[in-house]
This record gives C-alpha cells, structure tokens and sequence, in this order.
C-alpha cells in the first residue's frame, strides 16, 4: 500500500527549494471576498515551515489510506456476505457508511486543521483511522462492520484534508506544482490499487483471516505513518483561524446525507418511502445551506465553505470537472468489479488484476503531466478526456465482440487507454482548483475540493452501480456492463466539452 507514492529519494531530487523570503498572498492581498476581480498570480508558501521530501511522502501515505480503503471492500463483498450473512441492504451500508461521514466531514476537517494545526489533526486522523480499521477487521457481525466503518470515514475527513492543506502551506512554486501533481497521481492510482490489494488480500486468506485482512492491513501502515509524520511533517495553521460555522456544518452535513444515503442504499432497500422523502429534502436543505453561507460572507463572518471561494477561475471552473470525473470514476471501479466478478466468474485476485494496466498507465502519465503541462497548459486535461473516452470505447467493443471470451488479454488495450486518459486529468484539475486558493484557506480550499471528489465519487457507485444492477437483472451482464460504461462515456464527452472553459494557463 505504501508503494502507492515515489520513493522519498526521488521526490528530494525532483522538488527544488523553496525560495526564502517569500511572502503569502494573505500578507499582501485582501481576502477573496474582498476582491471583484481575484488575481491570477499564485500564492506562494510563507517563509517558514518547509515539507521535505520525506514529508511529501508520509503525507501521501495519509492521502492513500482513505481512498484504498473506500475501493478496497468492492471485491471483499461476497466473502463478507458469506461469513456475516449480511444480506444486499447492509452490504450496501459497509460502503455507504464509509463514503458518507467520509464526505459530510471533510470541510469540517479542513477547518479544524486551520485552527488546531494541520500536523496535530493528520496525527489524530492518521491514529483514529489505524484504530477504526482494527475496529473494522475484528468486527463480530454486519452492523458493528457498519459502525467501524462510519467510524473509519470520519477518522479518513480527519486526516485527508490536512495533506492538500499543509502541501499548500509549506511548498511553493515548481516544488508545490510537483507535490500536487504527486498527490493527483497518488489519488488516482490508490483508487485503482484499492480494489487490486482487496483482491489480492481476499484471495490470499492470510492466517485464516479473509475479507478481515483488507482492513487490518492497514493498521502497521498507520504506525508507520504516524512514526514518520512526528518526526517529518511540519505544523502549519492558518494566521487567523475561522471559528466552526455550526450552522453551515449542519446543513452540509444534512444535504449530502439526504442525497448519498437513499441513493446509496434505495436500490438494496427496495426503495421505501424514506427514500423518496430523503431524495425530497435534499434540494431544500441545499437551498438552505447555500443561503446561510451567503449571508455569513456578506456579513464578514466565518461560513464553511465561503461562496466568495467561487470567485476563482480555478476553483470555479474546475470544480465542475471533477464532478463528472469522479461520477464515472466510483461508478466504473463497482461495475467492473461486479461485472467480471458475476458476469464473467473472475475471482477477486483475476478480477482485480484486470485493472493494472490502468494503475500502471495512470501512473505514468500522471508523472508525465507537469512537463507537458508546461508546454500545453490545461488542454492537457482535454486531451486525457478524448484517451479516456477511447478507452472506455475500446472496453465496449471487446466485450460486444466476445463476451464469453473476455480476458485480461481483451481487456488490457481499453483498461491502459483508459488509465492514461484518466492520469492526464486528475492531477493537472487539483492544480488548476487549488493554484489560487490563498495560503490562509489553504484548509477550507482542500476541504471544499476534496469533499466535491468524494460526493461525487459515492454518487457515481450509487446511480452508475443502481443502473448497472437493475439492467443486470432484466438485461443481463453484458448488455448491463455496456450501457453503464456508454452512460459513462457520456459524462466522458461533458468533462472534454468543461475542460475547453479551464483558463489556458495552468499556474
């Protein structure tokens, strides 16, 4: 799991110094809502606490863990069904429970990082997450499984938020361009890895323990963490802390409650009437949070997520593209899993191999990006739409040409295109939300991009994962795994259409 980054020699090498002297861009510009027409130049890290390469990779070992841990349960499912005796509805909930406090808490998370300290809060998620997933690994039956699991979501919006904050914080220029782009190849490819060491770990049945070693493998990785984390990752806090905004914390926390949660789990459930009421109230309690955060900006005052944040072209315009890409993304990873695991009699070890090639190309050409970044700004990001399109193309193809024959050799051409299409994206769209985040936000900025991910990544396994199982039932795996992945390639052609809006330059 801990080979999901660079080796920290490598990172020391490719990062140049900070420069001394430098100032933020709160010490010498207003805040945002102040400002009509926000500058393009970016913010630099005050002089100070500097990450060091070894920072960079402890930091993004904290960044793996809770991506991994939302992809790895997928190919664990059937084993946990089988030896809980869980049933559909609350298998839907080990996942659904995670991705939800995971998503409610992440705002709040980057908030206390900028009042508390960001080193503090990555050391509190990084022990909590180590203590939940041994929750999880010893849990006796379905619902304390539930209970781990929330628990470990919660622990995950703890720490997450803290890595995009204290990179912003103790990095500048070339150096933060590199750990950004890091930190996009590290969210991609623990994504994709995720589901790989699930099966991986299932199928080896270490020591008797099966799906049980899917979470406790990552309770050495937590140690470890947190032994490198004390003695590498610097403290930063905002020079002027927001106090909590509990009514925007509230509302937030009920709207992605009333949207995730019935469309998470409706499907298993049968769809009850809660359902509906809760789908119902979502476009209310969003209503609500939005007006209340408005009004807390215009009146000078603390809200969660400060509309005033928009006024970025960055953060307003590559917001919207991490949206479809993170649909598609949570949506592909359980359909595919699902698809070969049931449609094709992969087991979890095959099943997860299917995916390596994108692991590996994803990696590669998120290595790649700063460079062509350089040359040809944010068209990269178009480009990797159109290869990402290609490859879920050539994946419809193989399987409408020989479903019963497809195989790793079949899948591999789509799966590789598909990875580098994807690695050119990701990392290039972080850089392009936070470039212009200043310093003192550097906490909220990370909160409000990475809860954007996660929402969406949850509610692509919930409405891609709903249509692939309700077609699966009348139409069959095939015809269930192409439509999925043509409704896919459609968000596909929308993220190509909102790239051409991203400002040319990418600072």
């Amino acid at each position: 799991m801990v080979g999901c980054v660079t080796n920290p020699l490598e990172l020391e090498r490719n990062l140049p110094s900070v420069t001394p002297g430098l100032r933020s861009r709160a010490e010498v510009l207003p805040r945002v809502a102040r400002i009509g027409a926000p500058t393009a130049a970016a913010p630099v890290a005050p002089a100070g606490p500097v990450l060091s390469a070894l920072g960079l990779f402890t930091v993004l070992v904290g960044a793996a863990l809770p991506l991994i841990d939302f992809f790895i349960v997928n190919v664990a499912l059937p084993t946990i069904d089988r030896d809980l005796s869980a049933g559909a509805a609350l298998l839907e909930l080990v996942v659904a429970g995670y991705g939800t406090a995971y998503a409610v808490l992440l705002v709040l998370g980057g908030r206390l990082g900028d009042m508390f300290g960001r080193r503090r809060l990555f050391l509190a998620g990084m022990a909590a997450f180590g203590l939940t997933s041994l929750a999880c690994g010893l849990a006796p039956d379905a619902w304390s499984l539930v209970a781990a699991r929330v628990a470990q979501g919660a622990s995950a919006a703890l720490m997450l938020p803290q890595v995009l904050a204290t990179i912003q914080s103790a990095t500048a220029g070339p150096r933060r361009a590199r750990a950004l782009s890091l930190y996009g190849a590290t969210a991609g490819l623990s994504m994709v890895a995720g589901q790989i060491l699930g099966g991986v770990l299932v199928a080896a049945d270490i020591a008797g323990t099966g799906w049980r070693a899917v979470f406790l493998v990552n309770v050495p990785v937590a140690v470890l963490g947190l032994v490198l984390a004390v003695r590498t990752v610097p403290e930063t806090r905002s020079a002027r802390p927001a106090p909590v905004d509990v009514p925007g914390t509230a509302l937030l926390a009920v709207s992605l409650v009333t949207l995730l949660a019935p469309l998470t789990e409706g499907q298993a459930a049968g769809w009850p009437l809660w359902t509906w009421l809760s789908l119902a109230a979502f476009p209310f309690a969003a209503a609500a949070f939005y007006l209340v955060e408005r009004r807390a900006d215009r009146l000078g005052g603390s809200p969660l997520v400060p509309p005033s944040l928009f006024a970025l072209p960055g953060m307003r315009r590559g917001l919207p593209l991490v949206v479809p890409f993170s649909v598609g993304f949570g949506g592909f990873m359980l359909v595919m899993a699902v698809g070969l695991q049931q449609g094709r009699h992969f087991g979890p070890v095959a099943a997860g191999t299917a995916l390596a090639p994108m692991a590996v190309t994803f990696f590669a050409a998120s290595l790649m990006g700063p460079r062509l970044v350089r040359k040809y700004g944010s068209r990269v990001v178009t480009a990797g739409g159109v290869l990402q399109g290609l490859g879920l193309a050539l994946l419809v193809t193989a399987a409408l040409r020989d479903w019963s024959g497809l195989g790793w050799m079949e899948l591999l051409p789509g799966m590789a295109v598909c990875g580098f299409g994807q690695g050119l994206q990701l990392p290039v769209l972080f850089r392009i939300v936070l470039a212009e985040v200043p310093t003192e936000r550097a906490g909220v900025g990370s909160g409000v991009m990475v809860t954007t991910q996660q929402s969406a990544l949850a509610l692509g396994v919930a409405t891609l994962g709903t249509l692939f199982l309700s077609l699966a039932a009348s139409a069959g795996m095939r015809e269930a795994l192409v439509i999925t992945l043509l409704v896919q390639l459609a968000a596909v052609v929308l993220t190509v259409g909102l790239s051409l809006r991203l400002p040319r330059a990418v600072i």
